[in-house]
């Protein structure tokens, strides 16, 4: 019996190349522009400077983006959108609500760590973004963050963690995390990414850990277990 399958159009798969070409233009612009604006600021950075950064013509990224404003918004956006999708990863093969909570902030360090650039420009360069694009990047963020607040408030409820305030915690496991790339000058020298994820882990939970159970994460609390 011969099945009959929906013709596909031939502007499908032009669409597709035409898509991902865009994506990779994008990228290739916010690429050349995240260290120059880092390094200067985003107002000392003419659009021209960055077109000649990513071998690129103005005209062009102005199809891209309409303003400086706009390729910041961009930048947190793309950080953010990285935590989340590394968030999900991490939490969906772990049904410990602590370990979820370690593999959480892990993730979030590695995307610091991969984007650290990028991160020091949303600090410095979220002043620039109009209360819209504010209000985004917050949702955005508040967003990232409700996996892992979700994590703290079933360990809590499992009784593995102290009566500690779930969304509190949440942020300064995320707060920490940020300092690898706002305090990089002091921890870089000093030890390595792998060593500030363990010893900050360790620190972490052992604060908010019920003594009853740190026999549980001897892998997670190190010396403290």
């Amino acid at each position: 019996m011969l099945r009959h399958h929906a013709a596909i159009s031939p502007e499908e798969p032009a669409h597709a190349a035409r898509a991902a070409r865009s994506d990779a233009r994008r990228r290739q612009i916010l690429h050349a522009a995240v260290p120059l604006m880092e390094r200067h600021g985003s107002t000392a950075v003419s659009m021209q400077a960055i077109a000649e950064a990513a071998g690129v013509s103005v005209g062009l990224i102005y199809r891209y983006f309409a303003s400086k404003q706009e390729l910041v918004q961009a930048v947190t956006e793309g950080v953010l959108d990285d935590m989340r999708r590394l968030l999900a990863e991490a939490l969906e093969p772990e049904d410990d609500p602590v370990r979820q909570i370690a593999d959480a902030f892990a993730a979030y360090c590695t995307v610091i760590r991969d984007n650290r650039q990028a991160v020091m420009l949303t600090y410095r360069e979220s002043n620039t973004l109009d209360d819209a694009g504010r209000g985004v990047v917050k949702e955005l963020e508040i967003r990232t963050v409700e996996p892992l607040r979700s994590a703290v408030d079933a360990a809590v409820e499992q009784g593995l963690l102290r009566p500690i305030h779930a969304e509190l915690f949440a942020y300064d496991l995320l707060t920490v995390a940020h300092s690898w790339a706002l305090k990089h000058w002091y921890f870089c020298p000093r030890m390595t990414f792998e060593e500030f994820l363990r010893d900050q882990t360790a620190l972490l939970l052992s604060t908010a850990l019920r003594p009853e159970h740190r026999h549980r994460y001897p892998d997670l609390l190190g010396v403290l277990a």
